[in-house]
């Protein structure tokens, strides 16, 4: 009986390392997707695949579509759209990098890895700006809901919708501004994550509130911190029975429906952006049969 890749729905790991890959020209990628589907340890992997890619080996995801670029007064959301999506998971810095080094040489005869960051919990699971990050995610039942594709068929049943973006934080901006300030982006008090009455219609928990959308927009998150030496940020990761509620959140924040944008882009913005297909699972391998591999 399939079931949801793991990952998808357990605590985030102290370490992991995102990565994705676009396909080679010329090559099967045929082959190499049935070596996935064979692959019999995925409990520390959640692998998902682009719309691109389902079309190129003949497969249909009815839900499934490239990311959407977007823009708002003073804001950009770029759509980096990949083919081959992995978020590798572990409480072991060098496993995970080991277990990301095998799934890239697994892969490697058909597509070519064109990012690779590392992510990490930053102490109880607070985003880099020390505010705590997802807040009032939804659990058990209620996530799985939220994430899983149910009643849709064989080797769709099971599956998820990830929508992720790497966002580039502008720290030493952040912390230049007053505390009243980065409350008002946020919308909840640092001092104890309390949201509270009089924050700007700006504030990015107004902006994302799940419940004010119509149908209500829950997503599962699972983001986590990133840095290097190119910057630091977080990598946000949304899983969701289809894209519709991350989309609507990502229109008002945006701007798209009042002209408000979301306090967030006074000091970060998004570099990347992507949508896969995250397979569900049958016996630990990958299950899919829906698109006849």
């Amino acid at each position: 009986m399939s079931a949801p890749q793991p990952g998808i729905l357990s605590p985030v790991p102290s370490h992991a390392r995102f990565l994705e890959f676009v396909a080679l020209p010329d090559c099967d990628t045929h082959a190499v997707l049935r070596d996935l589907a064979a692959l019999s340890d995925c409990q520390n992997l959640v692998v998902g695949f682009g719309s691109g890619l389902i079309r190129t080996v003949g497969g249909t995801i009815a839900a499934l579509h490239a990311f959407p670029a977007m823009s708002g007064t003073g804001c950009e959301v770029p759509s980096t759209q990949a083919d081959i999506w992995c978020w590798v998971t572990g409480e072991d810095r060098g496993e995970v990098l080991h277990q990301g080094r095998q799934f890239a040489a697994a892969v490697s005869a058909a597509f070519r890895c064109v990012r690779a960051v590392d992510g990490f919990r930053y102490k109880s699971g607070l985003d880099l700006t020390g505010y705590e990050d997802g807040t009032e995610n939804p659990e058990g039942e209620d996530a799985v809901e939220a994430a899983i594709l149910q009643s849709a068929g064989p080797g769709l049943d099971g599956s998820s919708f990830v929508a992720v973006q790497q966002w580039l934080h502008d720290l030493d901006h952040f912390e230049t501004l007053p505390r009243e300030d980065t409350d008002n982006i946020i919308g909840r008090r640092l001092s104890d994550n309390v949201e509270f009455d009089g924050s700007p219609e700006s504030a990015h928990v107004k902006r994302t509130a799940q419940e004010s959308f119509e149908p209500e927009a829950f997503v599962l998150r699972r983001s986590m911190p990133w840095a290097d030496d190119n910057g630091a940020g977080l990598y946000f990761t949304a899983f969701g029975k289809s894209f519709a509620a991350f989309e609507a959140q990502l229109k008002r924040m945006t701007g798209q429906e009042d002209g408000v944008v979301d306090g967030l882009f006074r000091f970060t913005r998004p570099i990347t952006g992507g949508y896969y297909w995250c397979p569900p699972q049958v016996d630990g391998s990958l299950d899919l049969s829906a698109l006849e591999i």
